[in-house]
């Protein structure tokens, strides 16, 4: 049965978590779904932007509702096919093929960001231009709040404005979200259930830049010596000192036309942030990396695009308590509810790659809620909030700790973090019913929710924590005696 309320939805944002949101409304029956999205297409290219995403079992909890993981399958590379080559400041190269850490766990996908929003869009394209439309180069302007409903004012790159009055609105648009700051203003200071709540963590304020490299580019001066598409790579500096030395990071595709993107993360304050010009950047790397031909790698005007680059910073892990509300009676079509997803309620650092995997991961779990309630939003809000902030609180601390030390800015702690992570792993080889893995390797069992992972890592640190007292104790026992 088909409710009069189950459509007039708006959709902040045509990320993943906006395009899957509309996927899974639409199977669900929902009708005239509106997704407004500000970049000009689904696959639009943005160097800064051309992240790596790895769906996992979590993520795929959704691929697998809507009956993409197949297509997904067929865009990616496996996680089961992980090859990485590492290249020395002297040339010398070891390719390794990445273990497996637990043979049970589903095979995770990697492909660019692009390439999985687009394969999200041709769906709707293909199955669903009756139920969703997707408006591009649009822009959510302003929330107008009445007394008892929502207007979305949009804003398209034409100028041309357009005022919506939805059942139901869901906030899919990021880190700065207008829909989370319209649901902060409406609080009026009674509540802070809509304002970020920050947690430190040493992986924040990193920055970031990304180099566009050729496909299949040469790795040498040798003739068919090139990069293989679906292999991983790092590339080593022959700088040693704190604020030259850098790497070049590059994740594997499937297609080996496209190109290829090499990732530098380092502190706010490495040398290369403080370059001013592409002839100075041009120098740094040439000295950087002369183990590969960087003139026929790197050309002109990229060199000129990455300076000109703002580049991004990595943020403060965070999330807000609140995840929905309600004006009026949306069942009488006489309300608006809202509801908040993926960034624009938990955002962190990529350490354990659960951006996109615990976005995809919320839509399910609303699914999950919505055929519980029959599609009650009123009913089925209340509830997902009530289910899902435990795991989001769980999920920011996992991201403080599972692993933010890999981006070298720490030797000592990376060292340390290394030891407490093979520490857990022998004693759960040997006393797996006192001890659990490292949290890093829980999180990719996406059979356990956020919660339980946080439980499990906590309950092991508890154990550690009794022993290692115990162990001091009877040294200072022995000393005394």
């Amino acid at each position: 049965m088909i409710y009069s309320y189950k459509e007039n939805v708006v959709i902040i944002g045509g990320g993943p978590a906006g395009l899957g949101a509309a996927l899974m409304l639409a199977q669900r029956g929902w009708k005239d779904i509106t997704v407004i999205e500000k970049r000009p297409s689904a696959d639009y290219y943005e160097p800064d932007k051309s992240f790596s995403y790895q769906i996992d079992g979590r993520g795929q909890k959704l691929t697998d509702l809507l009956g993409l993981t197949p297509k997904l399958a067929n865009v990616s590379v496996p996680s089961t096919d992980f090859y990485f080559t590492l290249i020395q400041k002297d040339g010398t190269r070891k390719t390794t093929k990445l273990p497996i850490a637990d043979s049970k766990r589903k095979t995770a996908y990697w492909l660019p960001r692009a390439s999985f929003v687009e394969l999200l869009y041709q769906e709707i394209k293909h199955h669903w231009q009756d139920e969703i439309k997707v408006l591009f180069n649009t822009e959510c302007i302003e929330i107008k709040q009445h007394l008892e409903h929502l207007e979305i004012i949009t804003q398209s790159r034409d100028k041309k404005p357009l005022t919506l009055t939805p059942t139901l609105v869901v906030g899919c648009d990021g880190l700065s979200s207008i829909v989370r700051q319209t649901l902060h203003q409406s609080e009026q200071g009674q509540s802070n259930s809509f304002e970020m709540q920050k947690f430190p963590s040493p992986s924040s304020g990193l920055k970031y830049k990304v180099l566009t490299l050729p496909p299949q580019f040469p790795l040498s001066e040798q003739e068919g010596d090139v990069a293989q598409s679906t292999m991983a790579y790092a590339i080593r500096s022959t700088f040693k000192e704190r604020k030259k030395a850098i790497n070049l990071g590059l994740l594997p595709l499937k297609n080996p036309n496209q190109p290829r993107t090499a990732n530098i993360i380092t502190y706010p304050y490495h040398q290369i942030w403080q370059l001013e010009t592409p002839a100075e950047v041009e120098q740094f790397l040439k000295q950087a990396f002369p183990q590969i031909p960087l003139e026929k790698i790197i050309y002109p005007e990229e060199i000129a695009r990455f300076t000109s680059s703002e580049g991004g910073k990595f943020p403060i892990p965070q999330y807000c308590s609140g995840l929905y509300q309600i004006w009026g009676n949306p069942e009488q079509i006489q309300g608006t509810a809202v509801i908040l997803l993926g960034d624009a309620v938990h955002c962190f650092p990529p350490d354990i790659g659960q951006g996109v995997n615990s976005a995809l991961e919320d839509i399910y779990i609303f699914q999950e809620i919505l055929a519980e309630t029959q599609d009650n939003i009123s009913e089925a809000l209340p509830r997902y909030q009530n289910l899902r902030q435990p795991d989001i609180k769980a999920l920011i601390r996992l991201a403080q700790i599972s692993y933010p030390w890999q981006y070298n800015q720490d030797p000592l702690q990376k060292r340390l973090w290394s030891l407490n992570f093979f520490l857990r792993f022998i004693l759960n080889r040997v006393f797996p019913f006192l001890f659990n893995p490292h949290s890093f390797l829980l999180i990719q069992n996406h059979e356990l929710s956020y919660s339980e992972i946080i439980a499990k890592s906590n309950r092991t640190t508890q154990v550690l924590s009794i022993l290692g007292g115990l162990a001091i104790l009877t040294l200072l026992l022995k000393l005394f005696n």
